[in-house]
């Protein structure tokens, strides 16, 4: 049998009753206010296309690492779940029935208790699909009838599910070599849910990509620009990051394994890029180029205002056998430990005191918040702390990140919070995980007499929209 879904009203907030009514007056000022959603990996065509989603399979269990790399820990083989082997190399014969690897989720749906995959999940079946009972092995069939049937609703195509979640910016993520006909389509569309794309160059600025080559012949084409001098090069940035900003982009985004910048002189510059473009890469050069190209980055921003957004810290697809075998995003990244006050001098004396910059600094190392990010970010007028991301976007995660950066930076230092999600269906129970942790850590605040109630009330509106907005440049004309 099959318990009710543990969606409780008072969830998140303290266990205090002073400090959980504090909480709960706040949350229910914030908690319906609409979603800016500034960065993330939702499909864009979802919106521009407008299909129904098929299953809850295909919707819920393919796209999701968080889900993927739980089940995969457990020994759950990718290909009992659906997921298809790139080369069929390891002999495993992917299930084609959605509704076997449905089955396979529910039985081991209990791997997730206390994750914030089932804080998510929980809050999307009982919110959206209108469930009552937990998932388990017994309730698997009635999920996916009732789930599947939901999404052929016109109610529950995306266009629908975005104004059905009052969300009022949203931004994907498109490599420097995507054609962008996605965006273009939902820009000459009549549909006014505004869905905007990410300037993210890493796969034509990291030598050890490994569509770097192929990536770089695709930008020249792409841009009429001789890649192989530096200066064309650079110029082919610039028109793709033109191109980006006509389909509503207001930000970059860059996903190094470090933070490291350099300033190097044109005549270095071109000297380096000589020996990236020669294919003669040692792993110092593929950092150091790297390293230049976040300044150059920052240099960019400067003229065309896009807002640079900076992830570092994740050891990308550590499992080799699963990158060659299934690729990239199964749930195998792992974080590392980061360094930024060296890292990030080289850019921070060429443009640290221009406040027309607008950096985010994102990291997966939370034990650095306190230590260094939350310092940088409480003197540099052009940074600012993106909220806990990946493994720490978590109401554990949240709550840290408010305790380690709040007495250096403020709130102020601080950019709201942004899903990251490539799950369009968590989108609002993640953001509304976010505020009901702000809103218990203001709590604690006001009971502590550190903050008045009004001054909580008035921080609890910014940190869930205002600072978004204004930290990603999201005006009224975006």
């Amino acid at each position: 049998m099959a318990d009710p879904i543990n969606n409780h009203p008072d969830r998140l907030l303290p266990g205090n009753p002073s400090a959980r009514s504090m909480a709960r007056r706040l949350y229910l000022e914030v908690k319906d206010l609409p979603i800016i959603s500034p960065h993330g990996h939702t499909d864009p065509s979802w919106f521009a296309e407008n299909n129904c989603f098929t299953d809850p399979t295909k919707l819920l269990i393919a796209p999701d690492h968080y889900l993927l790399r739980m089940l995969y820990s457990q020994g759950i083989r990718l290909s009992e779940l659906g997921i298809r082997s790139k080369n069929n190399a390891n002999n495993e014969e992917s299930v084609n029935d959605p509704r076997t690897a449905w089955r396979l989720f529910a039985k081991n749906y209990y791997l997730f208790r206390g994750t914030p995959s089932a804080l998510w999940l929980n809050q999307t079946f009982a919110d959206f699909f209108k469930q009552s009972k937990e998932l388990n092995e017994t309730t698997a069939d009635d999920y996916f009838d009732s789930i599947s049937e939901q999404l052929q609703k016109e109610e529950s195509r995306p266009r629908q599910i975005f104004d059905r979640f009052n969300i009022e910016f949203l931004s994907t993520t498109e490599s420097a070599v995507d054609n962008l006909k996605y965006h273009q389509i939902l820009k000459d569309s009549d549909w006014n849910g505004k869905v905007v794309t990410t300037y993210r160059p890493d796969s034509v600025i990291d030598p050890e990509h490994t569509d770097f080559m192929k990536s770089l012949r695709l930008f020249g084409e792409m841009t009429g620009q001789d890649i192989h001098s530096w200066q064309g090069y650079l110029q082919a940035h610039r028109n793709r990051r033109a191109d980006f900003i006509a389909m509503g982009a207001t930000s970059s985004d860059h996903g190094h394994p470090t933070p490291r910048t350099a300033n190097l002189s044109t005549a270095n510059c071109e000297r380096l890029f000589d020996r990236i473009m020669a294919g003669k890469v040692s792993r110092e050069d593929a950092e150091l180029f790297r390293a230049q190209m976040l300044t150059e980055m920052a240099r960019m921003s400067l003229d065309d205002k896009l807002v640079m957004q900076i992830h570092v810290g994740s050891y990308r697809n550590h499992n080799e056998w699963m990158f060659q075998n299934y690729g990239s995003d199964k749930g195998a990244d792992i974080p590392i430990q980061v360094e930024y006050t060296t890292a990030l001098k080289p850019l921070l004396d060429c443009f640290g005191n221009n406040s027309d910059l607008n950096l985010i600094l994102f990291t997966l190392d939370e034990t650095n918040y306190s230590r260094e990010l939350a310092p940088l970010a409480g003197h540099y007028p052009c940074l600012r702390l993106g909220p806990a991301w990946w493994f720490n976007d978590s109401p554990a995660g949240i709550m840290r990140f408010r305790e380690q950066t709040t007495e250096t930076a403020g709130f102020y230092n601080t950019v709201g919070f942004n899903d990251d999600t490539r799950a369009l269906l968590s989108i609002p129970a993640r953001h509304d995980m976010s505020r009901r942790v702000d809103c218990a850590y203001l709590a604690g605040l006001v009971c502590e007499h550190r903050l008045s109630e009004n001054d909580a009330l008035e921080i609890a509106k910014d940190l869930t929209y205002n600072l978004s907005k204004q930290a990603y440049r999201i005006g009224n004309d975006t």
